[in-house]
């Protein structure tokens, strides 16, 4: 039985974890809501809407007069699963952490090479006065601005797709900063990327940004 706080967003929690830990394969009904609801210990409205956001992250089909069926995250889930797949019950999913962090490294590398032929003037001076910050920084704060870095270089590079990437993790990883500590270094060479991407040098800037990303991902699955 669920404690009786948020209850919505625990039942749906609860749902997502059973399809992508597999309790429920592809193709599969799920209990009815009058059943979860009994099981979870919550009423209908809490169901209804833990269900209904299945459905909206694409794990769940729902048609008019049939059951609920699962779905293949692996063919219709979007970025969105992957705040869910990543870290669950408190720790990190290695091999899906690992795929992750080979895919920021290729978008990150990119965005370095397109921000340094795109940016303006206040997102060069804005990549450099991060990356000033970060030389001081410690801790959570240094893993707050990493992240503000990034999202700055990303909108930098102008690209709308890697931009709606990057805001899908946000929330995933500020909320499990304590997980992801390894991540960030002080000395990391922020400003080497700032300066590469306001001289306008791409190749440079890719390659940097490539190398800080490899470094970090060592950190963090070592």
């Amino acid at each position: 039985m669920l404690a009786r706080t948020s209850l919505p967003d625990q039942v749906f929690h609860r749902l997502v974890s059973d399809v992508l830990a597999g309790r429920y394969a592809p193709g599969e009904r799920l209990p009815t809501q009058r059943a979860l609801a009994a099981e979870l210990g919550v009423n209908m409205a809490s169901v209804r809407e833990g269900v209904k956001r299945l459905e909206q992250l694409g794990l769940v089909e729902v048609r008019h007069g049939d059951a609920m069926r699962v779905r293949d995250w692996r063919l219709h889930g979007g970025p969105d699963v992957l705040v869910h797949l990543i870290a669950q019950a408190g720790t990190l999913d290695v091999e899906v952490v690992r795929s992750v962090m080979e895919a920021r490294r290729l978008l990150l590398a990119e965005s370095a090479r397109l921000a340094a032929g795109r940016r303006s003037a206040e997102q060069a001076a804005r990549l450099s006065s991060l990356a000033e910050q970060l030389a001081e920084a410690h801790g959570e704060a240094a893993q707050h601005l990493d992240f503000a870095f990034f999202a700055a270089l990303i909108e930098a590079a102008g690209n709308v797709v890697f931009l709606l990437v990057m805001n899908s993790i946000r929330a995933l990883y500020l909320e499990n900063l304590e997980l992801f500590r390894p991540l960030v270094s002080g000395a990391d060479p922020y400003a080497g990327a700032a300066r590469a991407i306001a001289d306008g040098d791409g190749g440079r800037a890719a390659e940097i940004v490539a190398r800080l990303a490899a470094t970090q991902e060592a950190r963090l699955l070592p």
